[in-house]
């Protein structure tokens, strides 16, 4: 049995000013190289625990568990956490829409909110999120766990090159890096003329450790060669990321390193189930680790909705174990993934997303009975020499015939005709599916400073 103090409180309290000697491996060695067994049974007593909470505080939950017969008392093993009903999306927009603005999960007073953050709106209502200052505490411990995990030290200085706004990747990046110890620069992204301007602060601060998006990185990087720098002389040792998958793609991995000389990290899961660096590479970067005593991630099939087995494919359900202002339990995320059991060389006990998330249920685009993710037209294009690294797959339906155009850019090294040949040989290999080709001049693509929108679906359905 895990002997513990974490077995005897819930919500856990963590000392706060904790820190692992400089060259210890793990913040925690009694739980991330835990047995099975023990990591369960850890597991087992915070889910229990906050589902109770939920059942006693959350409206939400009452109602909705109430609707569908069911009570935490019949979740007597983690198998029988599978019976739990699953919580979307959909249901949290409608909880606003009645019980706005902040809906009726929050389970503390308004006098005990210590941060609000939300989403844009920009595909419905936007979601609100309340954290108490416990639990805003509590994932800045967390995420400064996991930062170590891949090697970040209080020596170190954060570059933040994400927008502070709504968008709480950038918050919880700040937070785990000041939990750690380590000085940050919240620079920001997004302001016309901003990433010159980064450019200029990187030369001269020299931070060893970037966080933004995998697209945002790429562009920094063009732009840094555009004004004569090479980006090695940042000197990042490590670069990790959220917001989009490509920090999971090899190409894109290995585009990103190869850039700036420094380690590149995949992190995250979604905003609704903060703290988000739970699915997070260690050091190894064999995939992302599913740090399952912080939150707890099942994988289950699409449409059963049943857990797969490892080896399996389905999509990310997440239950953050230790949130006492806003719970979400069971959590669907849309996305899709492979996980495994295997061991990775770190000696960490967690399952991993070896190819981390790949892509999502509802933005995948189905092109004659076969599916295609922007990450598998992302690796084939960044590994291909005489292409820069933006693209965009664009989706047209010309009488009942599905047509896809992977739109990219040369960089004119190479003659266009065999260029344009080898892409679409190593397209059909990768996905089974014929693209067409349009090959644009350097610099015709739209650069982002946030998330890349690499799918434009054009087809009309109702024609």
């Amino acid at each position: 049995m895990m002997k513990t103090s974490l077995l005897q409180q819930w919500p856990p309290k963590y000392e706060l000013d904790y820190l692992p000697d400089h060259d210890q491996t793990y913040w925690y060695p009694e739980i991330e190289t835990a047995s099975k067994e023990d990591l369960d049974e850890l597991i087992f007593f915070k889910l229990k625990n906050v589902m109770q909470y939920a059942y006693e505080k959350s409206g939400f939950y009452q109602r909705k568990w109430g609707k569908a017969g069911f009570h935490p008392n019949d979740v007597k093993s983690l198998k029988d956490f599978e019976q739990v009903p699953i919580t979307t999306k959909a249901e949290i927009r409608e909880d606003l829409e009645e019980y706005g603005p902040f809906g009726s999960n929050v389970c503390v007073p308004p006098s005990e909110v210590h941060r609000i953050q939300g989403t844009s709106g920009t595909t419905g209502k936007p979601t609100v999120f309340s954290f108490g200052k416990e639990d805003w505490e509590r994932i800045a411990h967390q995420h400064a766990r996991i930062m170590w995990s891949f090697g970040m030290r209080p020596s170190d200085l954060v570059f933040i090159a994400s927008p502070l706004s709504l968008y709480i990747g950038s918050w919880g990046a700040l937070i785990g890096a000041e939990r750690l110890g380590a000085k940050t620069f919240p620079f920001g992204a997004g302001q016309p003329g901003q990433t010159e301007k980064a450019v200029s602060w990187l030369k001269e601060i020299k931070p060893t450790v970037f966080y933004g998006t995998p697209s945002y990185a790429l562009y920094l990087a063009e732009k840094a060669k555009e004004l004569g720098v090479d980006p090695k002389e940042f000197g990042f040792r490590i670069l990790f990321f959220s917001g989009e998958p490509g920090a999971g793609v090899p190409s894109t991995k290995k585009k990103i390193e190869d850039a700036f000389g420094g380690i590149c990290i995949d992190s995250g899961t979604m905003a609704e189930v903060t703290p988000w660096m739970s699915n997070t590479e260690c050091e190894h970067r064999q995939g992302v680790h599913l740090w399952q005593d912080v939150v707890y991630t099942e994988v289950v099939d699409q449409h059963s909705k049943k857990l797969v087995p490892y080896g399996g494919e389905g999509v990310p359900v997440y239950t953050p174990l230790e949130r006492t202002s806003q719970p979400v339990i069971r959590y669907w995320s849309g996305d899709l993934t492979t996980w495994t059991d295997e061991p990775c060389p770190c000696g960490r006990v967690y399952p991993r997303l070896p190819k981390g998330i790949y892509g999502r249920i509802d933005d995948m685009v189905t092109v004659r009975g076969v599916n295609v993710y922007a990450s598998l037209i992302e690796n084939v294009i960044r590994r291909i020499d005489g292409l820069s690294e933006e693209f965009v797959m664009v989706v047209t339906r010309e009488h009942i015939m599905d047509e896809v155009t992977v739109r990219c850019e040369t960089l004119g090294t190479r003659e266009e005709q065999e260029l344009r040949d080898q892409i679409s040989r190593e397209l059909k290999r990768e996905t089974g599916v014929t693209f067409k080709i349009d090959l644009q001049p350097l610099g015709t693509l739209e650069r982002t400073q946030f998330k890349a929108k690499r799918v434009m679906d054009e087809r009309n359905f109702r024609s």
